[in-house]
């Protein structure tokens, strides 16, 4: 094969056009789609250079074995394309327009890479997915689904979801659940970020947030536009007299098992609470993260049903399922639902509609109750192992948050400090943990503790993993 002429100061080489090979011994019905595709790549991948002058289509064709009407159609899909140039009585040249594709994706999901032993929380157990049942309802699914559920579905979801995510959870966590105030969304983040922006649209421009608590609510609410304002959390709850100071008229809330020190909002804080929201003619955001998980008595229900008409309430089946599936709810009350529901319409105009309806199925059939018990069983008995693992290898250790959900609260004698130091011994010999002080906000003047805090999730990890990670986290803390 002759290779092609190169414009002066620029090389081409004459691998190249190897790629083109395949492309020409292709079936004849596919052989000019596959000749442009291989050269579209030649120029992208940069294996042709920008300013190669390309052989002549008769030239080429007679290198390719292939019809002279291919090449010449394969240059001027290319050149309306802006891959290639030409002009007349000048040849046909790679253009400037292209640059190299990047060589590979990245993965930005949150991990911990190389970590011997991984407590940092928020992650279930994966392995705890359903795969059988989850095929079989999707499967049950696919031969069911009418057409026309394959269309932009309401934007609230389909109503075959929304009834039986009413029925769920006013059953297992005492919601009022109106089943046209419900509203299917990708995950807990979604809706926050949707309600920030309802907040916004209606001129509030702060928001309340536990402090301790979870830092993404500052971010997603940042992006609507609404600054989060730290509110501390006492033995009760969110601590009123500075929520009142504040002057906001909006809070977010972890009332059933406040995240991160685990604590469930005492009957008076909730009361208060409500007072507050009534006063002020204000809102309650209620984040149910992990509600579903108690192993102390029954699971406290959402502060949502003592006064739906000032509560929003939003959870999802990251912790119950998986968070890949970004399936979650929001229940909002019904002066807000023309807003938020406008809102999700612009949004993504809903979620899909395949996901919804396997999810109803799911539900109706018994199996999402059935999964809650099983990952029931199995965190409570992760819990066991880690509550046991500190108390042998971290005498004198405090441990709370221990009656519900997926973490507790590890406080180590003062000898183990400072936490710094701690952090960076534990991390070497890679063991992955979260402090305490990643959950707060920082305050003008505040002393450091000399004991560690150390938020430790234990759901995603088997129970001879935990013994080993703890085991590993005291000999280091100790070398």
């Amino acid at each position: 094969m002759k290779p092609p002429q190169s414009a002066p100061g620029t090389g081409a080489a004459s691998a190249a056009w190897e790629l083109l090979l395949p492309a020409a011994a292709a079936p004849a019905r596919t052989r000019g789609r596959s000749l442009q595709a291989a050269l579209r790549e030649a120029v992208r991948s940069g294996r042709l250079a920008p300013g190669t002058r390309l052989p002549s289509s008769r030239d080429l064709a007679a290198d390719l074995g292939v019809s002279r009407g291919l090449v010449t159609e394969a240059y001027e899909q290319l050149t309306a394309e802006g891959y290639l140039r030409s002009g007349r009585g000048a040849g046909t040249w790679v253009g400037a327009a292209a640059r190299a594709a990047r060589p590979r994706a990245h993965d930005l999901a949150p991990r911990s890479p190389g970590a011997r032993a991984d407590f940092v929380p928020g992650t279930p157990d994966l392995s705890l997915f359903p795969r059988s049942a989850w095929a079989a309802a999707q499967r049950d699914v696919l031969a069911d689904l009418p057409h026309q559920d394959l269309g932009y579905p309401d934007p609230r979801g389909l109503p075959r979801l929304r009834t039986a995510l009413a029925g769920l959870l006013a059953r297992r966590r005492g919601v009022v659940a109106d089943p046209e105030r419900i509203v299917v969304v990708s995950g807990v983040a979604q809706a926050t970020t949707l309600l920030g922006f309802a907040l916004h649209a209606r001129g509030v421009r702060a928001v309340g947030v536990e402090d301790p608590g979870s830092p993404q609510h500052d971010a997603l609410y940042a992006s609507a536009g609404v600054t989060a304002v730290p509110l501390p959390v006492d033995g009760e709850g969110v601590a009123l007299e500075p929520l009142r100071a504040s002057g906001v008229r909006a809070v977010v809330t972890t009332p059933a098992h406040q995240f991160p020190t685990g604590i469930a909002y005492s009957a008076d804080r909730r009361a208060g609470l409500l007072d507050w929201a009534r006063e002020v003619d204000g809102i309650v955001l209620e984040d149910d993260y992990d509600g579903d998980f108690r192993y102390d008595r029954a699971p406290v229900g959402a502060l949502q049903g003592l006064d739906p008409d000032h509560v929003a309430y939003t959870g999802s089946v990251s912790k119950s399922l998986a968070p890949g599936l970004r399936l979650g709810w929001l229940l909002v009350p019904e002066s807000w639902a023309e807003e938020i529901v406008e809102r999700k319409r612009t949004m993504d105009l809903g979620h899909p509609a395949l996901d919804q309806a396997l999810f109803a199925r799911f539900l109706e059939r018994g199996d999402y109750d059935r999964q809650l018990r099983r990952c029931q069983r199995a965190y409570r008995e992760r819990r066991d192992a880690l509550v046991a693992a500190l108390d042998e290898h971290f005498p004198g250790a405090e441990v709370s948050g221990i009656a519900a959900g997926l973490h507790v609260i590890a406080t180590l004698p003062e000898r183990y400090g400072p936490e710094e130091r701690f952090l960076a011994r534990v991390a070497e010999a890679g063991v992955a943990v979260r402090p305490l002080s990643s959950c707060t906000h920082p305050r003008a003047g505040s002393a450091e503790t000399k004991k560690v805090r150390l938020v430790l999730g234990y759901a995603h990890v088997p129970p001879a993993r935990i013994a080993e990670g703890v085991r590993l986290m005291a000999q280091a803390a100790t070398g």
